[in-house]
């Protein structure tokens, strides 16, 4: 068992450090702050590869292990949480097209999509569907070649702003079993956008309701066979959690940065905060409890690359997990810089705006503990 990252994975760490504190990092407030999605930024993103960070090289991929894919990302995450958490979300959603699409449709969206020409998002909630994702009602009608959709989803990452959506439809009454999944070109006949919603962070991304009212969509367009669509969104999901979670870290890895730092420079009673127990104990729980995370979200990245058993629920543990410490760590940085921590000056209240809501999405941590709690009582497996 080695932890030393390989040579490769210390290069990609770089590259994409280098990136986001030349992108990201100095443009991110200003894109919080007038809620601008920043395309140009995240096409050049895709220039490095980081659009296709795991799709096939078939179709314009890197072909990386979903652990070198974390490594990446949260390096991206420490520029600006909310674009690099879009890029992962756009990643999920061109490794469903290339891997349970046919080789045309792959041949046709991925390349695109990989160099971040393109980009794409993940429709699977609706009003009525957030975590029992399965009794989702948006319809799918077989109509000779084609598939005629209607119905609304929810809370759609870069809806309105992107151009493939890949969508979880029903095509029969039989619960899970009856959900498929369509790739449909975002500017379609019959499809409209909500108004991007007003919300607590992630404002560098759009968030909007999609409405699809008698939408036509090629058979062709179909991932894996019909009722298939609610096994592959969760195949999705296992990913999607490690990054959402490795975005976690890294955005905790640069408040617990800047705590350091403010430590060492800010002095109180006459001496630096740095000198007093109290705030020493905080930052080293923080710094341990980070730690603790960035591996839990490794060894499920491996587990999910290695095939193991039980890759999901290790994902499950590792979101759980990983988003909860996130959000602590972020919100121990702004308590240690006090008042100064509140203010839109600094980057701290942005962090914990930004990694709020990575407890909630991606399947909430309450899912995450009954996915894990169910898989513990319902079989004998091995947590090792």
């Amino acid at each position: 068992m080695d932890f030393d990252l390989t040579e490769d994975q210390l290069a990609y760490q770089q590259a994409a450090r280098t990136f986001a504190r030349a992108e990201f990092e100095p443009n991110a407030a200003a894109w919080d702050v007038d809620k601008h999605f920043p395309r140009d930024v995240i096409a050049r993103a895709g220039e490095l590869g980081f659009c296709g960070l795991y799709c096939p090289e078939s179709v314009g991929g890197m072909a990386l292990p979903r652990l070198d894919s974390a490594i990446i990302l949260e390096q991206l995450a420490m520029g600006c949480t909310s674009t690099t958490a879009f890029i992962s979300i756009h990643n999920m959603a061109t490794w469903m097209i290339a891997t349970f699409g046919s080789a045309e449709l792959a041949e046709r969206e991925c390349p695109s999509l990989t160099c971040g020409e393109r980009l794409a998002s993940y429709c699977l909630t609706e009003a009525g569907a957030g975590s029992d994702a399965g009794s989702l009602r948006t319809r799918a009608t077989l109509s000779g070649d084609k598939y005629i959709v209607s119905g609304t989803k929810m809370f759609i990452s870069g809806a309105g702003a992107t151009d493939v959506l890949v969508v979880m439809v029903r095509t029969a009454d039989t619960g899970n079993r009856g959900i498929t999944t369509l790739v449909i070109p975002a500017d379609s006949p019959g499809v409209t956008f909500g108004n991007n919603l007003e919300k607590m962070g992630w404002h560098s991304q759009p968030t909007r309701e999609v409405t699809f009212e008698d939408v036509e969509v090629p058979a062709a367009n179909r991932l894996g066979n019909e009722g298939d669509g609610f096994r592959i969104a969760m195949k999705g999901l296992d990913g999607g959690r490690i990054n959402i979670a490795t975005c976690s870290v890294g955005t905790a890895q640069a408040a617990l940065d800047r705590a350091r730092a403010y430590m060492l420079e800010r002095e109180q009673f006459g001496e630096p905060l740095a000198s007093f127990q109290a705030l020493q104990f905080k930052l080293a729980d923080m710094a341990t409890n980070l730690v603790a995370a960035r591996q839990m979200v490794r060894l499920a990245a491996a587990r999910v690359d290695a095939g193991h058993p039980e890759a999901t629920t290790y994902a499950a543990m590792a979101k759980r997990f990983a988003t909860d410490v996130g959000f602590e760590v972020c919100n121990d940085a702004l308590q240690i810089h006090g008042g100064y921590g509140y203010m839109q000056e600094y980057p701290l209240e942005r962090y914990i705006r930004d990694t709020r809501v990575h407890q909630i999405l991606e399947g909430t941590n309450e899912i995450m503990r009954l996915i894990v709690a169910r898989r513990l009582l319902s079989a004998e497996i091995s947590i090792d």
